[in-house]
């Protein structure tokens, strides 16, 4: 705060007091003299004795004994400097706070998500974002999109990141990142020899999916790619969560999908492969307000871009949707190679 400016407005019946006479008026305090509190300031000493005199006719009391060897203060000065002491750290601890809020060193952050964080772009972003800004604090809801949204637009969440990539009025949309689909197998099913199946070798297989927004998402890819290829699948929507589906796949009662970041989860009795289609990623994106101007929130907007733009989409997907009995040594991830896979009944030749 510069010179002349107020600590306290008049204008509610409190006296004008500056800044810097309460802070020269310390110094004299500590150093028990106007003479060497000048020198400690680097003024003149009749610029400090014309600030304390000021200060003292503001507050209507003296608050320093003046005597020959130098001075000290009275009872209403000391009692005056202790507050004034505590009222000036708490003003630098409420600019040093400002500042680190300003810069995004600390705050909140308020994510939305949709999919499993087991791995894959989201959970690398987050804990990429935690580890550079440890004092910043994340809330994370998970939602359907839509309801998401809402959030986003009542300013409840900072960013939400939802499937597909909607056209959304007064929000802004980035994709980010894509994840693959990968098929749930019931363990000893004959396409758990494959590293990756194609669309067509599910024709014959029921599927199982879940009510869910994504299980809604794969529903759709899957029956226009059979449709493309004149097949028509058997599937059956289940009100189930993940977990529940997964336990079904693994009883034998059909096979199911699910994206990349899930697969990082372990389900007993459960093969998952890859689909084997450019068509078969699902995309993902943030949708946030422009006037979104928390600073954690861009500073985490920023980084997440910058690892959408360097590609670093996923970590390397770990070999846990093999069976301890199928892994390959030195081998992190399934390759996505062209090889001979079972064939079904009545497969086109």
């Amino acid at each position: 705060m510069v010179e002349g400016q107020s600590a306290f407005k008049g204008n509610l019946g409190f006296p004008t007091i500056d800044l810097v006479s309460i802070t020269q008026a310390l110094v004299v305090a500590e150093s028990l003299s106007f003479h060497r509190a000048a020198r400690v300031l680097g003024t003149q000493q009749s610029t400090v004795g014309r600030r304390v005199r000021a200060l003292e006719d503001v507050l209507g009391v003296s608050l320093f004994e003046r005597t020959p060897a130098g001075v000290r203060p009275t009872t209403a000065g000391a009692r005056f400097f202790e507050h004034a002491r505590v009222v000036l750290r708490q003003l630098d601890d409420a600019v040093q706070a400002a500042g680190a809020a300003g810069r995004g060193v600390i705050g909140h952050v308020k994510i939305g998500i949709l999919s499993s964080m087991a791995a894959g772009f989201l959970r690398e972003a987050i804990r990429t974002y935690r580890a550079r800004h440890v004092n910043v604090e994340m809330h994370i809801l998970e939602g359907a999109s839509r309801e998401q949204i809402v959030l986003v637009r009542e300013s409840r969440l900072d960013v939400a990141f939802v499937l597909g990539a909607p056209d959304l009025p007064n929000c802004e949309v980035a994709q980010l990142w894509t994840e693959q689909i990968f098929v749930a197998l019931p363990q000893g099913h004959v396409l758990c020899d494959c590293d990756e199946i194609r669309w067509e070798s599910l024709r014959n297989e029921k599927v199982i999916l879940c009510q869910s927004e994504l299980g809604g998402a794969i529903h759709d890819r899957l029956i226009t790619r059979l449709a493309q290829l004149g097949y028509s699948p058997w599937i059956e929507r289940l009100d189930v969560g993940r977990e529940a589906l997964m336990n079904l796949v693994a009883l034998g009662l059909g096979v199911s999908f699910t994206s990349e970041a899930t697969v990082a989860t372990q389900f007993p009795e459960v093969t998952f492969r890859p689909i084997a289609d450019d068509a078969a990623r699902i995309p993902f994106s943030a949708v946030w307000l422009p006037t979104n101007d928390n600073p954690a929130f861009r500073r985490f907007l920023s980084l997440a871009r910058d690892m959408s733009k360097s590609g670093r989409s996923s970590q390397e997907m770990p070999l846990r949707y093999l069976q301890p009995d199928q892994r390959r040594a030195n081998r992190s991830v399934i390759p996505i190679l062209p090889m001979s896979c079972p064939q079904t009944r009545g497969l086109p030749t």
